[in-house]
């Protein structure tokens, strides 16, 4: 008896099976690449090798595909990141009081307190401080990203970097390589530079309150963890599985979900299979002519997106393009 969680955004898509205890069962890391219905079969093809449909009791969805997602695969929950990365948190301690999290490619911070997010911010913007500035710099860089965090906590001194912006921050670093600093310097200093915009940009006005936890790709960076705990002055925890939270709070939704209603609306691993069709038309409806997109599986319409007002995404499907 397993609970699917699946966090499709626009760096990756995570997919995530907890037991009944909450345990995490499988884990799958996927590039969406902007293609996030490829992503889930893809997903859903390696899971089908693995599990049966029947042992998979709820499925939840969450992140910026969530909407698709959820029309995809029979989702029985569709929940914003906040609340998702917030109840996987809450799962492993009680205690947590405030939420980093870092992305692909963008950033947050939840405030909590009894266990109820009171706050959050999101940073979309500017792509400074986010995964994906990160890997940019360390492809520019010839570093594995997976190196950035053991060049970083190798420097014995911090550069000053500009990190209010990714432009910015990338010619600083360029500058300060032409006077001559290591790469262990530089990369030490836009770690402390990223972590300088968070707080000064995303945090203003919220109070970073321990315990806290760092959420998302980025917490694989030690040296990221590092500033952050010196510009904090206390101790920065990375759950185990940091970069699957959303996917974990995800399934977690969906159990409480189907256990209140009694069954789940997942619509099987067989979609891995299914012919996912997409094309646009403009609405003529009112004078707002919304760029509507119509999702169908196997030449069957599944899902409208897109629309104001909800004439077309509240349509239900029994296999036929009217309203139910």
């Amino acid at each position: 008896m397993y609970y699917l969680g699946v966090d499709v955004g626009s760096v990756s898509t995570d997919l995530v099976l907890v037991d009944e205890k909450t345990n995490v069962i499988e884990k799958i890391y996927l590039r969406t690449k902007g293609k996030p219905i490829n992503a889930i079969q893809e997903g859903f093809k390696i899971l089908k090798n693995k599990y049966d449909s029947n042992e998979i009791k709820a499925v939840g969805t969450t992140g910026s595909g969530r909407q698709i997602s959820s029309t995809l695969i029979g989702a029985d929950s569709v929940k914003n990141e906040i609340t998702a990365h917030s109840i996987a948190a809450l799962e492993i301690s009680n205690d947590v009081r405030t939420i980093i999290e870092i992305g692909g490619q963008d950033s947050k911070i939840i405030t909590i307190k009894d266990g109820i997010v009171t706050d959050f911010a999101m940073n979309t913007v500017c792509a400074a401080g986010t995964g994906s500035f990160l890997d940019r710099q360390a492809e520019r860089l010839d570093i594995p990203i997976e190196d950035f965090g053991d060049y970083a906590l190798k420097a014995k001194t911090s550069v000053r970097i500009a990190g209010r912006c990714a432009v910015f921050a990338e010619s600083d670093m360029i500058h300060k390589q032409q006077l001559g600093y290591n790469d262990s310097e530089i990369i030490r200093g836009l770690c402390d530079a990223l972590v300088r915009n968070y707080l000064n940009n995303i945090c203003k006005g919220k109070e970073i309150v321990p315990k806290v936890f760092f959420q998302g790709g980025v917490a694989a960076n030690k040296g990221m963890k590092k500033a952050f705990e010196n510009a904090l002055g206390f101790e920065v925890f990375i759950p185990e599985n940091f970069n699957m939270m959303g996917a974990i709070g995800a399934a977690l939704i969906a159990k409480s979900t189907v256990k209140k209603r009694g069954k789940t609306n997942f619509k099987g691993f067989n979609i891995s299979d299914s012919k996912f069709t997409s094309n646009s038309f403009d609405c003529e409806g009112c004078s707002n002519k919304c760029e509507v997109v119509k999702i169908s599986e196997n030449n069957n319409p599944i899902g409208y997106f897109g629309d104001r007002c909800g004439k077309w995404n509240n349509k239900v499907f029994d296999g036929l393009e009217n309203l139910a």
